[in-house]
């Protein structure tokens, strides 16, 4: 496996493919967990080659937000990546991905990007395309790998590939639990085990409304009403049921709708959603 920490390098690894190859990338922010191998091993059952960048985007962190705390485990990550197979680690500093002050930004479509996420954290969405935009044309991946827990970002991210005809596909994985139940994150190190017992309302709320929804329920009014009653310490910063435009609908249906919440236990905020 290869570490590339530059664009040249980079450049000189796509060089020594071969036409035929296929490319699968995965993009995170480091200190992998079992969240991102499934990714990964998702994209190396696919395809001959997989990269998967390594960088903490300083353009989707918001000036109250975590962005020098982020956990950075770049050595750890590395040796996670080349146990599973991985083809090639990009890990470039922020100078070589942002090389002038004054930049070129996307923004997000008005109808998505700047409600529940894009509402409670400004700009982020905008640092989230800008950033992976420029994974892409750099990479160029026939296939990218993204979790559905991220399911606004993932959204938005479709959208990105559709509107601007990009010639790759985005594949959706599954979101990954821990044994309680917890959606995996890189964030859930900061829970205390306190705290993590509180966080368990947000699956247990899910759980309660996919229970429901597989019983014949279709009002998203009573839906969230019966998924809150096992909530009572999460400080909800949204609980609602979209269409896959993000759009609020009162009659979910199976394929065509996604449960959205957020909160924070203590000082972690948390995301998790249920696709119906």
């Amino acid at each position: 496996m290869q570490v590339l920490t530059t664009i040249q390098e980079l450049k000189d690894f796509k060089k020594s493919l071969i036409h035929q190859d296929t490319l699968g990338l995965v993009p995170t922010m480091g200190a992998l967990h079992k969240g991102h191998q499934s990714l990964m091993q998702k994209s190396i059952q696919q395809n001959t080659h997989t990269i998967v960048s390594i960088f903490v985007n300083p353009t989707q962190f918001g000036p109250t937000e975590d962005f020098n705390k982020y956990p950075r485990t770049l050595e750890k990550d590395c040796e996670i990546c080349q146990k599973l197979g991985v083809s090639a680690v990009f890990a470039p500093q922020i100078t070589e991905m942002y090389q002038k002050e004054d930049e070129i930004t996307l923004n997000p479509p008005k109808s998505m990007g700047y409600v529940f996420e894009g509402f409670v954290r400004e700009n982020h969405f905008n640092g989230v395309l800008q950033v992976v935009l420029k994974l892409f044309n750099l990479i160029q991946p026939h296939f990218a790998y993204f979790g559905q827990k991220d399911a606004q970002q993932l959204l938005i991210l479709k959208r990105l590939v559709q509107d601007m005809f990009l010639p790759l596909t985005i594949i959706p994985c599954e979101t990954i639990r821990d044994a309680d139940g917890l959606a995996l994150s890189s964030r859930n190190i900061y829970l205390s085990e306190e705290e993590r017992t509180i966080a368990l309302e947000i699956p247990k709320a899910l759980q309660k409304m996919e229970t429901l929804f597989k019983q014949g329920c279709n009002s998203s009014k009573e839906l969230i009403a019966q998924a809150k009653t096992c909530i009572s310490h999460v400080e909800l910063d949204y609980f609602t049921i979209t269409d896959y435009n993000l759009h609020i609908t009162s009659t979910p249906k199976h394929n065509e709708a996604i449960a959205l919440i957020a909160g924070k236990v203590g000082k972690t905020r948390l995301l998790d959603n249920l696709w119906f």
